[in-house]
């Protein structure tokens, strides 16, 4: 029986969902230290830089920072270092099939406790084009103005 339930959110990666077109995603364990689990759970990362890579039929999360746990002594890991992904082979050779022949990246969405445990979203992507991130901030900015426009509608009409 798990200590604790349901999702609590250490990390997002905003700028993805931006960058990229989302195609699948998978959650990961992670095999983290000590004092990492430790930095996580005070709510300390980042994903900016971060991305995955298949090698050798494992996956691999790298350049994601954790930084050094405050109260850690010699026992502190290093805030990049890169970190091994726990996913089934059958997920490994889904993914490796679909960015072998290249367009497509593998990027981390969030990392996240579920039930006690260290997970990492992670997303098959395909970079986006300039123009197409100026058209999704259109969109978004349209949206919202309609939004907006029926909320005054709807106060002036009461």
């Amino acid at each position: 029986m798990p200590r604790e339930r349901g999702e609590n959110v250490v990390a997002t990666n905003r700028k993805a969902r931006h960058d990229y077109t989302i195609e699948d995603t998978y959650e990961a364990g992670m095999v983290l230290s000590g004092t990492e689990v430790k930095s996580l759970r005070a709510g300390r990362a980042s994903l900016v830089d971060g991305y995955a890579y298949i090698d050798r039929r494992e996956a691999w999360l790298d350049a994601v920072h954790i930084p050094e746990y405050g109260q850690g002594t010699w026992t502190n890991h290093p805030p990049r270092r890169k970190r091994k992904l726990l996913l089934h082979r059958e997920q490994i050779d889904k993914i490796a099939h679909k960015i072998a022949p290249g367009g497509f990246t593998l990027v981390p969405l969030k990392i996240y406790f579920k039930d006690g445990k260290a997970k990492v979203e992670i997303a098959v992507a395909k970079g986006k084009k300039e123009y197409d991130k100026r058209h999704a901030l259109r969109e978004k900015q349209d949206t919202r103005e309609a939004a907006r426009a029926m909320a005054t509608r709807n106060r002036l009409g009461e």
